[in-house]
């Protein structure tokens, strides 16, 4: 366990918490309007590994070379010259801090923003120390300050669980929601490994087994990686704890990660002989993928309700479209593998970014 504490005085700033993976959808603009929830659970931190917030500077202005060394292969909108490191909490894990509200955003919205950086103060000493976020259409969150706070031991981190607990343990969390909206979380998880996917396809079709990873990945698969003949099809299988082994003719291997540490599943591939690409998927989506129930389709009948039927029980959730990948995580994911150099890959980042 830790907790956060000011750079500048040592106060406390945080509940004690401990390290989970960090979100697909930490950064995802959801909708238009749309209030969001808490993005992490209570006691939780995670840490992006990437730059984030302002400063941002457009594509186009930055000098050659410049996109690249950073880490961007493919052009995007913007990159952030934020630092890196920023630590993410629920907002009830916040302690001694305090709103600062002429820092709340004139851009914002229904609440606040965070996009003129840090607009939480510490209680002590006055320094900015983190920014609240809260608007319509994202996640409420605070953001830690990299260069103002420190982490601080409070006693013994908790053991990553194991595969195999996390096989008797895990939940099967519906990506329908009562209105037949798909979840949000799916649609950027999806949309990251989706990048990764298409990347290690080499530009050629990949072939999804049958039922939920069909439902999910094929058809935005097919849009974006055309079948034709000299181009046979990549064998895409699930792999992971609860399953035998894939199979020799395995090209892809779609496997959870670890949803503390963030680590692929493994092992896969040992002994000799050719071995496959993993794709890693955030661990809530694959268990239901591989364990989830399928939903059956109403069926029509006839005659009288038997007299112990519950009329009053509610349908079951039922998506009203097709399931669509977050196409801003599939874009920014994508272009930032080396991989984007490749011809063929920037023509399909351009194709799904005209489409999107």
């Amino acid at each position: 366990m830790f907790v956060f504490v000011c750079a500048g005085c040592d106060a406390e700033l945080t509940a004690p918490l401990h390290q989970v993976e960090f979100p697909d959808h930490a950064h995802q603009v959801y909708g238009n309007g749309v209030s969001m929830p808490v993005l992490m659970d209570e006691s939780t931190f995670a840490v992006d590994p990437l730059p984030s917030g302002p400063p941002w500077r457009r594509w186009e202005d930055l000098p050659e070379g410049e996109a690249e060394a950073r880490g961007w292969y493919a052009p995007v909108w913007g990159i952030s010259y934020g630092p890196p490191g920023a630590v993410l909490i629920a907002p009830g894990d916040a302690w001694g801090t305090v709103l600062v509200p002429e820092r709340r955003g004139e851009g914002a919205c229904c609440g606040i923003d965070g996009r003129d950086g840090p607009n939480m103060a510490c209680l002590t000493c006055g320094a900015l120390v983190a920014t609240r976020i809260d608007d319509c259409s994202l996640w409420q969150a605070v953001w830690l300050d990299p260069g103002a706070v420190r982490r601080v031991a409070a006693g013994s981190p908790p053991e990553p669980f194991t595969w195999e607990t996390l096989l008797a343990e895990h939940e099967i969390v519906s990506p329908v929601d009562e209105l037949g909206r798909w979840s949000p979380v799916w649609e950027a998880a999806v949309g990251v490994t989706l990048a990764r996917l298409v990347a290690a396809s080499g530009g050629r079709p990949v072939d999804v087994p049958e039922g939920r990873a069909a439902e999910v990945f094929r058809r935005t698969l097919d849009g974006l990686l055309p079948r034709a003949p000299e181009a046979p099809a990549k064998r895409m299988v699930l792999a992971g704890p609860g399953l035998p082994a894939p199979g020799a003719s395995a090209d892809l291997l779609l496997v959870p990660r670890h949803p503390q540490t963030g680590e692929a599943w493994g092992p896969v591939g040992e002994g000799a002989g050719r071995r496959p690409d993993v794709v890693s998927l955030a661990a809530v989506v694959w268990w239901w993928l591989v364990f989830g129930e399928p939903t059956p389709l109403p069926e029509p009948t006839s005659g009288r309700l038997a007299r112990d039927v519950l009329r009053e029980e509610p349908l079951l959730p039922w998506p009203r479209q097709d399931f669509r990948p977050c196409g801003v995580a599939f874009i920014r994911t994508l272009a930032r593998l080396p991989e984007a150099r490749a011809p063929w890959l920037r023509g399909v980042l351009d194709g799904y970014r005209g489409r999107f």
